[in-house]
This record gives C-alpha cells, structure tokens and sequence, in this order.
C-alpha cells in the first residue's frame, strides 16, 4: 500500500506538503465564493424582480469568465509560473470584492443595477479562473504520480469545505429570516469585504512559500508507437470527450445548486414542517402561515449548506476510494446514482423528492475532479494546455442554468430538473467507457 508520505513526495525525494496546504487553501476560498453566488440567484429574483432565467445570469457571468480567460491564464501560468499566476489571479479577486462596496450604492433601472453587479462578480470569477487553471494540475504533480488522482480530489475536498459556508455567509447578508422577502441590496458588499481580507492574508502567503515549477511526466503508451510530444492534444479521445462530459457536469452540478433554493422554498415541493421540527428551529429559520410551519429563504440557504455537508463528506470519501478503485468505474456509478435521485426530484413526491435533492450532492462530489484527472492522464508536458481547456469546460455552467431557469419559467422548476437529470446519464456512459477511449495500459 502506498504510503502517505509518498502521496506528496515526488520522485526526487522531496516533499511538498505545505506548498499542498496552500493549495487547499485556495480550493477552500473557492467553495466559499462559489457557494456564496448560490444565493444570489433567488435574492436578485426578490430584489430586482428578475425571471428564474434571467437570473441565472449570475451563473453565465460567474462560470463565462472561466471559458474566456481559462486559456489565457494557462498560457501565463507556462510563462511566468505557477507563483505569479496565482498572486495574479488572487489580486484580481481583492479588486473585485471591493468593487461591491459602490456597486450597492448603484442606483436606476433593473438592468442597470443587475449589470452593475454582474460586472462585479465577473471581475472576481477572472481572479478564480486563474487560480481553477493553475491549482488543479498543480495539485497532480505535487507528490508522486501514482497519488495524482487522490491527491487532486483531496485537494478539492477543501473547496467543498469552503462551500458550506458559502451559503452560510451571502445567505446571513442577503435572505430574509422571515415570511418577508428582503428587497435590498445594502448589505450585500459585507460579505466580499470578509473574502478580500481573506485573500490577502493568502497573497502573503504565497508570497514567501516555496511554490516550486513541477513539470508532470509524461506516460509511454507502447502500443501506440507515437511519441506523447507528437500526438495532437484532441486526439486524445479520453481527453476530448473528457471536456464534453465535464460540460455537463458543470451544467447540472451548477443548476442544481442555483435552483436549490427556489425548489426547497416552493410549496408544491416542500412540505410544511411537521410541528416537532419546527420546534428544533430557530425563530430565523421558520414562520407560521395558516397554521403551518415553514422554512424561511435563511433556512432554504441552510438547507443548502447542509447539502454542502454531504458534497463534503462525499469529496473525502471518494478521495479514499479512489486510492483503491478505478477512477472511471467511480465515475460511472456515481453518475448513476445521480439519475435516480433526479428522477425522485422530477417526480414531486414531497419530502423524498427533497431528501433525493439533499442527497445529489454526495454523488456529484468527486466528479469534477475526477473528470479532471481522467483528462490529463498521461499528457506530460502537454497538462497545463490541457488544464486550461478542461477548465473551459466550466462554460457549462455557465450556459445550461439558464435553459434550466427557462424551463422551470416556462413550465415549472420540477421540470427544470429534466436538464441534470439527461446530463448524467451522458456522464455515466463516459465513466463505463473510459478505458476504451484511453488508448494507453488501462487495467480494468
């Protein structure tokens, strides 16, 4: 059995646990931010009386900035390091943040404050497509190869810690803790202050630790009898198809999240409370309605944190598991699993329908990770350009929660459902599948 030792030992005999530290560090601020624009969408919808749809511009703008500067921030993180293309990538984050201190002070039409706050939020998501493109590979080489996989999705086990107090926080500023919907913006700058100051204790940080250029080797594929440096990158079918599924991850994992809220807070989903439930509560997670109980957006919010919980537990988990089982077999039966619980969700059958949508998030836990480790097997040198693309893949998300938002707009939000639940099913053939696309040594 592989020592852990060896997990963040390279093959020189050196170790890189705190430069590995610090990059959870950085997966871990991710979650936080990322987790805390899932609020936004059914506050903005409250404040600015905006359309599910048009809502998940929030997401388009957030997950657009990947696409657009993924490249980008690949191509500098080649030149100039992994060093400086992260303290770029966080000072464009500190640039951001603070960008929401006047933006609440906007005043005019709907289109002019959304814009307004759209624009503030894709300052801060160009800061993290440097740090998405530069620390997932970098996670892979820090320690020896054959740990790459758990390594990676050890390391993003930290981003899903930061997500459960995403909600936590946007949701304490932003969502009512009543029957009343909060209609303004005010406070909404408190929350980024918080992460600003966050980041730059990180940028010290990455300033004098030792973050040394580990080049990933490359894997000799015998049978093929073509030199890894001369195979044209996307010729590498794992790898193309690897950006396809990704995609619809990103488009399902990102619309579940974005529409948790609104699914949970819906009466025709959500049941009332039963009263000994609603006796646990705190008074800013319930009110009483004819003489029922129910939850408040504070406690929808919560409900999503707790969700976070799972998505943790599962990224632990499944770092572990993947040390002993097949990264693609892993891939494929979460993906399945999945498929049955949003097809619990579609159904509208109350409490199990929410108790399915709860439980989503321990499946979708290792997949983006996984998906990223399967991409760039055996790519050598070629890993960094390969990163950058994979991490254009996040465009899924991006683009699908707004045909999601459209769907339960047009119909309703269980059958914006229907978008996740055919993504999955595309993702679980692509698991199955893997050691036939990848045309190298592949014990099944």
């Amino acid at each position: 059995m592989r020592s852990e030792g060896s997990m963040f030992k390279t093959e020189d005999g050196r170790n890189h646990l705190l430069t590995f530290l610090l990059i959870c560090g950085l997966f871990c601020l991710s979650g936080l931010c990322n987790g805390m624009i899932d609020v936004l969408n059914k506050h903005f919808q409250n404040s600015l009386q905006v359309t599910k749809a048009q809502s998940a511009f929030v997401q388009g703008v957030w997950y657009g900035g990947y696409f657009l500067l993924a490249l980008p921030a690949g191509l500098f993180a080649r030149r100039f390091g992994y060093r400086f293309g992260i303290l770029l990538g966080l000072s464009i984050i500190v640039l951001g943040c603070l960008c929401f201190v006047p933006v609440t002070q906007v005043t005019g039409t709907q289109v002019v404050v959304f814009s307004f706050f759209l624009a503030a939020l894709g300052l801060v998501s160009s800061g993290f497509t440097f740090i998405e493109t530069i620390a997932n590979p970098y996670a892979t080489v820090l320690g020896h190869p054959s740990a790459s996989v758990a390594r990676i999705n050890l390391a993003q086990s930290c981003n899903a810690v930061g997500w459960i107090f995403g909600p936590i926080l946007g949701g304490s500023f932003v969502l009512s803790k009543t029957a009343e919907a909060n209609t303004s913006n005010a406070s909404l700058y408190i929350p980024y202050l918080i992460v600003a100051a966050i980041v730059t204790l990180l940028i010290l940080a990455f300033a004098k630790a030792p973050v040394p250029e580990i080049h990933a080797p490359a894997e000799e594929r015998p049978e093929s009898g073509i030199a890894q440096g001369q195979r044209p990158l996307f010729r590498e079918i794992h790898f193309s198809l690897a950006i396809v599924s990704q995609f619809l991850y990103c488009a399902a994992q990102i619309g579940i999240f974005s529409f948790f809220i609104n699914y949970v807070k819906d009466p025709a989903y959500m049941p009332p409370l039963p009263a000994w439930l609603a006796d646990l509560l705190p008074a800013a997670m319930k009110y009483s309605e004819a003489g029922t109980w129910h939850i408040t957006e504070y406690c929808a919010s919560a409900m999503l944190s707790g969700a976070f919980i799972l998505f943790t537990i599962g990224r632990f988990s499944g770092s572990a598991l993947l040390r002993f089982a097949p990264a693609h077999r892993v891939l494929g039966f979460y993906a399945l699993a999945n498929v049955v619980l949003m097809t619990l969700v579609f159904a509208g059958l109350g409490w199990v329908s929410v108790i399915a949508l709860v439980l989503s998030f321990f499946f979708m836990s290792i997949m983006y990770p996984t998906h990223f480790a399967l991409a760039i097997h055996g790519l050598g040198e070629r890993t960094k350009v390969a990163s950058s693309w994979m991490v254009t893949a996040i465009v899924g998300g991006a683009i699908m929660p707004m045909f999601m938002g459209w769907m339960a707009d047009q119909w309703s939000m269980q059958t914006g459902f229907l978008m996740p639940l055919a993504c999955f099913c595309i993702i679980a053939l692509y698991g199955f599948f893997w050691p036939r696309l990848y045309r190298g040594n592949v014990k099944e």
